[in-house]
């Protein structure tokens, strides 16, 4: 029940006026800070309005990249004091390491990679910044990455957006499960492929 209660909220949410804005802030907080990934914003706006599907992507793709370039901040300048707090607040300390060490080997293949899977892209951020890695490099890659997710969403909402909505409402909990097993194993792929 608490699980519909949800879903009806963040679609009488989405058809709020500045519903985008929200969507932005939620997109940018979570390229550094923020917790719960912007799909879970955009799914639910894009299926109450499919004809703005590809503006809900364009708004979240730019303040992803530019949630990014904060993130990228706190690790290349701010990692002793802020970055660190960030990565300890969500436990990801051996993960940091791990992409650090992905960097010096992978390069841009790491942010091109893990910005398309359903991993927290804070880590991937803060550890370009922490890796000094090279900053335009960096927002290209975010670019194709971020873009490239949230456009195929879009896509998706747009040709199937009646018959999706219609499949969630009648298997809510099993989509849910499904998204929260699908960040799972992007959580479980910092530790095991790195």
């Amino acid at each position: 029940m608490k699980l519909k209660w949800l879903y009806h909220y963040l679609l009488r949410l989405s058809a709020h006026p500045r519903a985008a804005w929200m969507l932005g802030a939620v997109s940018f907080l979570e390229s550094s800070v923020f917790p719960i990934p912007p799909d879970a914003f955009l799914l639910p706006m894009g299926l109450s309005r499919p004809q703005r599907a590809y503006r809900y992507a364009l708004v979240t793709t730019v303040t992803s990249v530019l949630g990014g370039l904060f993130g990228y901040a706190l690790g290349y300048f701010f990692y002793e004091t802020i970055g660190i707090l960030v990565v300890k607040a969500y436990h990801l300390e051996s993960a940091m390491q791990i992409y650090q060490e992905g960097f010096l080997k992978w390069g841009i293949w790491v942010i091109l990679v893990k910005g398309l899977t359903p991993i927290p892209y804070k880590l991937v951020t803060i550890a370009s910044g922490i890796a000094q890695f090279d900053l335009v490099s960096f927002i290209l890659a975010s670019v194709i990455t971020r873009g490239a997710r949230f456009f195929l969403i879009a896509f998706l909402l747009r040709q199937f957006g009646d018959q999706a909505k219609k499949f969630i409402e009648e298997r809510l909990t099993l989509v849910l499960w499904g998204f929260f097993l699908l960040l799972l194993v992007g959580i479980l792929a910092i530790f095991v492929i790195g």
